[in-house]
């Protein structure tokens, strides 16, 4: 587990710790923001695409070797990110790092499944859970010290000595095994599903900006829908799939993916929402805005073992209900800002919500996970994360059309109020609009609760008879 946190940790920073020095980083390449924004997007793109063949390559391999090359692959592209000589090359590079990075989630918790025994899952899960979410938490503060002490190089620099310790740990902690080796390689699998993740979260990322009534938005969700449909009915077909999507024959798994998908899109209102409140309309840094984000960072961090420990005594029903009720608690009170909130409104109310997300998070991944036998799991992992990947984006792409949307709506309703002054204007309709958004947020998660209620505590010979049904009708 330690190495697999280090892994983990270190590719989830990554995607987090650009986003505040994409300014810094317009400015030294001498480039506009919409160029330099393409090293969060195809970072984010290629992590997408890559995750649904994690668990051709894991069998093909062993996921042991797959993980020690994402990690390899990872650091070299960090180094090389951090020596870019200009913007074209550093968003070539930084999407190479993020296929790499789109690695090593899959398999990580692929291992976790495959190798520690079923009764320490839950505890295991929860650390697992703990470093991809602590990550991007974390993240701001630390990329605004290294910007405010030292340069944007050392945002990829810090990646290369933890990445060394994280393969030195890889090779000399986890076991090598094989499951199951795959007899074919589905390339036309391959390439429908490569197009199919291209399409959606290319027009989810660039939807806002082209418009979403526009011919390329609508197009490129329209190609990216007929691969998809193109790409299940070949893996149902194929006699070795590249992605055995059988696994969503299992009812728990399946209920389990659409609570966890939306968990995720209520989640991205946080992490989108609130840094760019803080500082556009408080005028806060970015250093300031990561220290205001870190105790709830903690409280979750802290949660995270109690919720590994909880699962097997009270199941993941209890916990998934109270967590998704607390983040619909704390991102509401969230959609009631003023201009001049208290900073220890939004602290004391990002903790609930994040003891929330550290309550509902493993258990969504864990109780679908439970009926998956281990040969599956490669498969089922690789689904989750593709998943996920894709949903963030959508949710993202939805925050930003709507905070886009409802602050032009605004602005009308002031004017047309008698308002004048600009600046209040502007302050004013812009937190406006970041309440719509939470509020949105709110709804979208309040439509997992009733779901969490079917996710009952799990026996073994359940478990065991629903992984048997599985084998079935994989072999089928």
């Amino acid at each position: 587990m330690i190495a697999i946190f280090f892994g983990s940790f270190v590719s989830i920073l990554s995607m987090s710790t650009i986003n505040i020095a994409i300014p810094i980083l317009s400015e030294h390449f001498q480039t506009d923001l919409s160029k330099i924004q393409w090293t969060i997007t195809g970072f984010m793109l290629a992590s997408g695409t890559i995750a649904p063949v994690t668990g051709y390559f894991g069998e093909r391999f062993s996921y042991k070797r797959l993980y020690a090359l994402a990690l390899m692959g990872f650091t070299l592209f960090s180094l090389l990110c951090a020596i870019a000589w200009d913007a074209p090359s550093l968003i070539a590079f930084r999407i190479a790092q993020g296929a790499f990075s789109g690695l090593i989630m899959p398999a990580t918790m692929t291992i976790v499944y495959q190798v520690i025994p079923r009764a320490k899952q839950p505890i295991a899960i929860s650390l697992w859970s703990l470093s991809a979410m602590m990550a991007p938490a974390i993240g701001p503060t630390l990329s605004g010290w290294l910007l405010q002490n030292w340069s944007w190089h050392w945002l990829f620099l810090m990646n290369i000595p933890v990445g060394i310790v994280a393969i030195v740990l890889v090779l000399k902690l986890i076991p090598y095994y094989r499951l199951q080796v795959p007899k074919k390689f589905d390339l036309i699998g391959l390439l429908t599903v490569i197009i199919s993740s291209l399409s959606l979260l290319i027009a989810f990322s660039e939807g806002h900006a082209w418009g979403w009534s526009s011919g390329k938005t609508i197009g490129l969700i329209a190609l990216g829908f007929i691969m998809l449909l193109l790409f299940i009915w070949r893996e149902l077909k194929v006699e070795t799939p590249l992605l055995n999507i059988c696994v969503l024959s299992n009812g728990r798994y399946t209920l389990t993916l659409i609570i966890s998908s939306i968990v995720t899109i209520s989640l991205y209102s946080g992490t989108f929402l609130t840094p760019i409140f803080l500082q556009n309309i408080q005028h806060v840094t970015p250093l300031d805005t990561g220290l205001i984000l870190l105790p709830a960072s903690l409280a979750m961090a802290l949660c995270m073992p109690l919720v590994g420990k909880l699962y097997s005594i009270v199941g993941p029903r209890v916990l998934m209900f109270t967590g998704i009720a607390l983040i619909a608690l704390g991102t509401l009170t969230l959609s009631w800002l003023s201009v001049d909130v208290a900073r220890g409104y939004i602290v004391f109310w990002m903790i609930v919500r994040n003891v929330g997300i550290a309550f509902a998070t493993m258990p969504s991944s864990n109780a679908g996970m439970e009926q998956i036998p281990r040969n599956l799991t490669g498969h089922a992992t690789s689904i989750s994360n593709w998943i996920r990947n894709v949903f963030g984006s959508f949710a993202i792409a939805l925050f930003t059309s709507v905070l886009s949307s409802q602050t032009t709506s605004h602005v009308t309703e002031l004017v047309g109020a008698g308002m004048k002054d600009k600046g209040q204007i502007s302050m004013l309709s812009f937190t406006m609009s970041v309440n719509d958004v939470y509020l949105l947020a709110t709804f979208i998660v309040l439509a997992a609760l009733p779901l969490s209620l079917f996710v009952g505590k799990q026996k073994a010979d359940q478990t065991a008879a629903a992984g048997a049904s599985l084998q079935t009708k994989t072999a089928e």
